[in-house]
């Protein structure tokens, strides 16, 4: 793709509620990007059951190549409309965006998206017609850098309906909120954040409905490169370090051995600090020219379980905590797009089990895990051993 689409979302569940009858499924290569958002019908277990049914549906019919008019018939058929509500069990909203940064948007009774494009919320020309007896709304344009799409839950617009406001929020005041916070450098998860964080306002603590955020905004790549472990051959260090110090963006250095490498390879010294913010994890250190160094493998652990707390539980007040787990999870998520992991599979014996074959080192599973859970945050992972 020519840019890359940034998405974030987030949601608020009903009050009482443990489960949230909003679902939000993401799909990403390197030809498209796919984002569905499903609100269903009511709220609790049901509603979560069925929203999850309907983005599940949706996305792997459309990952599969199928068309819009066979992922509704699909729809229709597998969740009837409700008899007593005469309602649909579930909405969608669907956004597809291809190699050329064509975008297709379909809108199935969900809330109409948000599109912003230089500062200003612009309306979505689209068509309407009926597949099977369900009414949907098309719309097709190109992106461009900047633009941003926020697609959401009818518990954004009816924010506040019967708390502070007497009619709910609305599309049109959400409208001039995006427009008033938007700009070049808000990334998606802070637009998302801002919109969800004034939802919950609204509604004081206390939502009234499900309440769903998601936010797609294209943008230039940034790129990071994590070095961890030694390479098996030893006359790769100078390789290695090479392809670290010529890459753009940000520079990581996890572990010992590799700050060790880099620094005799560039000439510089390591400035150790003592500071143990966290017993947990070791304190970091720095070499000049490169923007992290923390220890190995406990840190690259610590740093996955907060990118999983965040991804899952939208615990980002981890990302805060200062120690080196947290600074690594922090730039990983927030300031950069692309990350490239260069990893030394030299073995470290302190990290293994004798009797476990030497591809189940601590190390490269551990490596594994922070690469599964940088795709689903929506990251470009490109792994090179040595």
């Amino acid at each position: 793709m020519n840019y890359f689409v940034d998405f974030a979302c987030r949601s608020l569940n009903k009050v009482g509620e443990e489960l949230c009858g909003d679902k939000v499924e993401f799909f990403r290569t390197t030809d498209c990007v796919i984002a569905v958002l499903s609100d269903g019908l009511g709220s609790g277990v049901k509603a979560n059951i069925l929203a999850t049914l309907s983005s599940k549906i949706a996305i792997t019919m459309l990952k599969a190549g199928l068309s819009i008019d066979e992922v509704v018939d699909t729809m229709v058929h597998t969740l009837p409309v409700c008899q007593v509500r005469k309602l649909a069990y579930s909405t969608l909203t669907i956004v597809k965006i291809d190699v050329s940064n064509n975008v297709y948007v379909v809108e199935i009774d969900n809330p109409s998206v948000f599109f912003i494009r230089d500062g200003g919320v612009k309306p979505l020309e689209s068509t309407e017609r009926c597949i099977n007896g369900r009414t949907i709304k098309e719309s097709q344009f190109v992106l461009q850098e900047g633009d941003t799409l926020v697609l959401t839950s009818d518990g954004v617009i009816h924010a506040g309906v019967g708390t502070i406001l007497n009619l709910g929020w609305s599309w049109p005041e959400v409208s001039c909120f995006l427009q008033s916070v938007i700009d070049e450098e808000k990334t998606a998860r802070e637009i998302t954040n801002l919109l969800l964080d004034v939802c919950s306002d609204l509604y004081v603590g206390q939502p009234g409905d499900d309440t769903t955020v998601a936010t797609l905004k294209v943008m230039k790549p940034k790129w990071a490169t994590l070095f961890a472990g030694p390479p098996q051959v030893k006359l790769e260090d100078q390789q290695v370090v090479k392809t670290l110090m010529k890459s753009s963006g940000k520079k990581i250095i996890c572990g010992g051995t590799a700050a060790n490498i880099v620094a005799r390879e560039i000439g510089e010294e390591i400035q150790t600090s003592f500071d143990y913010i966290d017993p947990r994890f070791p304190p970091i250190a720095s070499i000049r020219g490169i923007d992290l160094v923390t220890e190995g493998v406990l840190t690259i652990k610590g740093a996955v379980e907060i990118l999983k707390d965040v991804q899952m539980n939208s615990r980002f007040e981890k990302l805060e905590e200062g120690h080196g787990a947290a600074r690594l999870a922090k730039l990983l998520y927030e300031e950069c797009t692309h990350i490239q992991l260069l990893i030394g599979r030299a073995i470290n014996a302190a990290h293994q089990n004798p009797d476990f074959p030497k591809e189940l080192s601590i190390k490269l599973r551990v490596i594994e895990e922070l690469e599964e859970i940088l795709i689903k945050v929506g990251k470009v992972v490109h792994i090179q051993y040595f």
